[in-house]
């Protein structure tokens, strides 16, 4: 299957500063990646040479079948779908007309208006004017612009920033039934918790380098970072506590969450041991585990940077 975006050793410089080192990475049809990183890190960077805003320095980026800063760069945008962390828009239009003017620069079928006004919930809005929209409303009336033409490839940097949760459970919907449709997807997000349950993968940037990729399976497998797990008694008369306190493999570690329940930072090579150890301890109601979480491998991956890797790339 052909790369929706294909960057072969894509090298971005400023001057002497380094933006993008060398990344390698393909995002296949309908696929959702989720791109990582501080401030400085190079997703801004990655995302305009996605939008042919910018052209390597060495390297190739395919975006789509084509180079993005090509001859084709029109007839690709329109095939592209783009929300910029800060949307602004003209204050004294309507949301109607905002997205007017923006299907007409598009050259899209301006009857998709009404019906994604509607989508993103801003039908009963339409007619106000965008100076009278809260920061969430903004955001959403961005996400309505980004959907015209039925884009196949959709780029979103912060897309939930001012969006309360019910707003954001509404905009990730959106975005699984694009996926359905067989739309790419890139996102740029520092709210790790709220994309982990949308995403396919994840690429984590660093001083304009890749310091991971692959699926949340796959970067747990690369982490190798212990697993929490929580046992729970019927009561504070199970003395968890008592009976798991103490473990042979010192890698395991037990706390009192209080007298009928413990947390256990657990190994991974070491789960089955302490699972066997659990169903033979008297008490037990209940065992969870939990594994690390896209933030934790995120803190992981990029705790070898240094503050001036975290700050030198954009």
């Amino acid at each position: 299957m052909t790369a929706v975006i294909d960057f072969q050793g894509v090298t971005r410089r400023d001057a002497e500063l380094v933006r993008l080192d060398a990344l390698d990475l393909q995002v296949s049809e309908g696929e959702v990646l989720a791109l990582l990183g501080h401030n400085g890190a190079g997703k801004t960077t990655t995302m305009h040479l996605i939008l042919g805003l910018l052209s390597p320095s060495a390297g190739r980026v395919t975006v789509l079948g084509g180079a993005p800063d090509g001859t084709h760069a029109e007839t690709l945008r329109r095939r592209l779908g783009y929300l910029p962390e800060n949307v602004r828009f003209y204050e004294q239009l309507s949301g109607r007309e905002v997205l007017d003017y923006f299907a007409r620069l598009k050259r899209v079928d301006r009857r998709q208006v009404n019906e994604l006004l509607d989508q993103v919930g801003l039908g009963h809005a339409a007619s106000q004017r965008v100076k009278t929209y809260s920061k969430g409303m903004r955001q959403r009336l961005g996400l309505a612009q980004a959907l015209l033409g039925d884009p196949r490839l959709l780029l979103l940097d912060e897309p939930t920033t001012g969006l309360d949760p019910a707003a954001t459970r509404a905009f990730f919907d959106t975005v699984r039934r694009l996926r359905e449709r067989g739309c790419t997807v890139l996102l740029s997000s520092h709210v790790l918790p709220g994309v982990e349950p949308y995403i396919d993968r994840a690429l984590i940037l660093g001083g304009g380098k890749r310091l991971a990729l692959g699926s949340l399976d796959d970067l747990r497998q690369q982490a190798a970072l212990p697993l929490i797990v929580q046992a729970r008694g019927h009561s504070a008369e199970a003395n968890l506590a008592h009976h798991l306190g103490k473990w042979d493999d010192p890698r395991i570690e037990a706390r009192a969450v209080n007298g009928h329940e413990v947390e256990l930072t657990v190994p991974a090579d070491a789960k089955l041991a302490v699972l066997r150890r659990l169903t033979d301890t008297p008490g037990i109601e209940d065992i969870e585990l939990l594994p690390p979480t896209l933030e934790h491998l995120y803190t992981h991956f990029s705790a070898g940077l240094s503050p001036a890797q975290r700050g030198d790339a954009r």
